[in-house]
């Protein structure tokens, strides 16, 4: 290999300097401990030589990287990686890099990103897991990865967790849609199998149920996923009802079923809200800027994934560190699609 296809190693660096092996590695790690004059010329021989940093071999050393990890359940939700955009803000902090990971909602390739994880020694796992009670995530702590659940709770404080509190989140829903004047009321949600789903329709059941009103007259529309196109179509499946039973609001799991249930109703010459009104849950970006801006239950997104990110730090670096279980309140933020 010529000299122009080699690297320039650290003692390439210490010979063009004029310095020992050991100055070098202190202008890499411990800059503090080398008199400027010299650190200014170390520094000029790595610039003339174009020197970069062998990363891997230092995290091989040390037993563990400058890396933290989010395995999202959908890089597909906005909310997610808004979210991200939090976890990324604390860690450029404290001068780390955060890899992004998509379980797409499925339990073995989330499982197949925590493996890998673990094998490149990150200094901490954030997970918005498929399932909170996996057993996965105890055997990752076990062997010595902090893990911290995010937009998930576990009732036994296992593991730190940070979430907000959706069941609360669904019952002001519902409120807001009562005290507009409504009686007939859907609710949109993917699979019962997300606790999400559950714990916002358990809020929307109760509000219901504080006004008096007979359980099953809250319409429940299940659907496959949390996406617009199912929202679309959940829409056309109210289309379809009678119009004695036909809802004249929505009160959705999440903005992206929202955004699809409005899309429908545009598209079909329905009145948002004068004949139905809709309530999304997230207030992504995009919920403001719909068509008919869109009523939602916020979540502090970025909040969520900072907090998280100091919690698994702190979990990293503290040998004292109990687990703790962060609640946030939800709010609503109402807008054109309910208001009018």
């Amino acid at each position: 290999m010529s000299d122009a296809a080699r690297s320039a190693s650290v003692k390439d660096v210490a010979a063009a300097a004029g310095v020992s092996l050991g100055t070098v590695s202190n202008v890499l790690n411990r800059p503090d401990r080398v008199s400027p004059a010299t650190r200014a010329r170390v520094q000029d021989a790595m610039r003339e030589l174009g020197f970069v940093r062998n990363e891997s071999a230092r995290q091989l050393r040390a037993g563990t990287s400058r890396t933290l990890a989010y395995v999202m359940l959908d890089a597909g939700n906005p909310f997610f990686t808004d979210v991200a955009q939090g976890i990324e803000v604390a860690a450029e902090d404290v001068d780390l890099t955060v890899v992004l990971c998509n379980s797409a909602n499925r339990a073995d390739r989330e499982a197949a990103h925590l493996t890998l994880l673990e094998q490149q020694r990150v200094q901490g796992v954030l997970v918005t897991p498929v399932d909170p009670h996996s057993a996965t995530l105890d055997d990752l702590v076990r062997r010595g990865t902090p893990v911290v659940i995010v937009d998930r709770t576990r009732p036994d404080a296992s593991l730190c967790s940070v979430s907000v509190d959706d069941e609360l989140g669904g019952r002001i829903a519902v409120e807001h849609l009562l005290d507009l004047g409504h009686e007939r009321i859907a609710f949109i949600g993917g699979p019962a199998t997300l606790g999400q789903v559950r714990e916002r329709l358990a809020g929307a059941r109760r509000a219901w149920a504080e006004a008096g009103r007979p359980e099953d007259d809250l319409l429940v529309v299940t659907t496959a996923a949390l996406d617009v196109r199912e929202g679309r179509e959940a829409g056309q499946r109210l289309a379809g009802l009678p119009a004695r039973r036909r809802p004249t609001a929505a009160f959705c799991a999440n903005d992206l079923l929202a955004l699809g249930l409005l899309q429908q109703a545009i598209g079909s010459g329905t009145r948002v809200p004068e004949q139905l009104a809709i309530v999304g849950y997230d207030d992504i970006e995009f919920a403001a800027a719909a068509a008919v801006p869109l009523t939602s239950v916020r979540q502090p997104r970025q909040e969520l994934g900072r907090t998280a990110a100091a919690l698994v730090l702190a979990e990293a670096t503290d040998e004292a560190h109990t687990h703790r279980q962060v609640l946030f309140t939800p709010e609503l933020v109402a807008r054109a699609s309910t208001t009018g």
